[in-house]
């Protein structure tokens, strides 16, 4: 089993232990593993048809709690830009990635219970898959949060907690419920399992494309989970040899809530130190997150790939839900950011994520 380690203080934790956090700085963790095993698209024939496929590359093996996720469509949508299908998954966001990972982690681990926050998608995945481990589940959101989200929470099985004020407020009240002896914190964002299933996003364009990437990865980022998920795969890959050259990361933030658009912008590190007030409100509420506390990651992942963060406007999100929508595609108004972003593009190949079905929102009002 791989270790914890904090990237800040270099803090090291078994993985086999409920900490959810740095002990010394409270930060999150990554995880100290390397693939065991090298991969070629031919070698993948005949295997599984989910994100387990890539079993060489992933820190756990043999799942039990598997729902069929992965391997979604990818579908060209003009000339040289293409739509990885992800609103396809059993829970119809992308979250489904990396929750598979730590509730399988949890089973194994056979805590008390587990908790987890959300904005929605995180948490009905987490729900979904403490379901399919027979784990009791608590999920934390936000007031306000989307009706059908929630329903799909309670449907699971799972205990919902909403919480009064915003996206902080909820993580808060999640963490002080984490700190409870024999609790598994299922955290997106503190529990590196998770990134290492969002990588698996970018191990199937690589197999899709026949061994290659594009030129561009264009991901939404609030927490920036799957933005790091597609950073880690694209360094396990070029580090493997099976890619020489690595794909620009195309960072896309709801112009109303955009602190890591900001702070690239202004050649920062990270974030200010003075605490955020209440987020704005915007229709991509997925990624309406103030303070993510991978940020410094997130920005130094950018620069290192050679791409930059791009903004998009409320009314893009309403006309790039409607213009998907033409097209066949019912996307909720968080997963069309990339498409509001970068679908004129025509001078590189690019693809997006449609990350969440629309049925979990509902069509943006005018």
């Amino acid at each position: 089993m791989p270790a914890y380690i904090c990237p800040q203080d270099g803090t090291r934790a078994d993985t086999t232990a409920l900490t959810w956090c740095c002990p010394v700085c409270r930060g999150p963790w990554d995880l100290a593993f390397e693939p065991t095993g090298t991969l070629s698209p031919d070698s993948l024939a005949g295997r599984v048809n989910s994100l387990w496929r890539y079993e060489e590359v992933l820190p756990l093996s043999a799942p039990a709690t598997s729902l069929g996720e992965g391997r979604t469509p990818l579908v060209p949508l003009t000339g040289t830009v293409s739509a990885k299908l992800d609103f396809l998954m059993p829970t119809l966001s992308f979250k489904d990635r990396g929750a598979v990972m730590l509730a399988e982690l949890a089973r194994r681990l056979a805590p008390e219970r587990v908790v987890a926050d959300s904005s929605g998608n995180a948490g009905t995945a987490v729900a979904a898959y403490c379901a399919r481990a027979s784990l009791p589940c608590t999920v934390y959101v936000p007031e306000g949060t989307s009706a059908k989200k929630t329903e799909q929470i309670r449907a699971h099985g799972a205990r919902l907690e909403i919480v009064p004020g915003d996206r902080e407020a909820t993580a808060a009240a999640a963490r002080a419920a984490a700190d409870v002896p024999g609790t598994f914190y299922a955290s997106h964002v503190f529990n590196p399992f998770f990134l290492h299933g969002t990588k698996t996003y970018v191990y199937e364009l690589w197999e899709d494309l026949g061994g290659r990437l594009p030129d561009a990865l264009a991901v939404p980022v609030g927490n920036g989970t799957l933005l790091l998920g597609a950073a880690l795969a694209v360094a396990e890959l070029h580090a493997l040899g099976l890619i020489d050259r690595r794909p620009a990361l195309i960072a896309v933030q709801a112009e109303a809530v955009s602190p890591l658009a900001a702070a690239f912008r202004a050649g920062a590190d990270g974030l200010p130190d003075a605490p955020a007030g209440p987020a704005a409100a915007t229709l991509a509420e997925g990624i309406a997150i103030p303070r993510p506390p991978r940020a410094r990651a997130v920005l130094a992942a950018v620069r290192e790939s050679g791409g930059t963060f791009l903004t998009v406007t409320e009314d893009e999100i309403r006309a790039a839900q409607l213009d998907l929508a033409a097209r066949g595609f019912y996307v909720e108004t968080t997963g069309v950011a990339c498409w509001a972003a970068v679908g004129g593009w025509t001078d590189r190949s690019v693809v997006v994520p449609l990350c969440g079905a629309g049925l979990k929102t509902g069509l943006a009002a005018a």
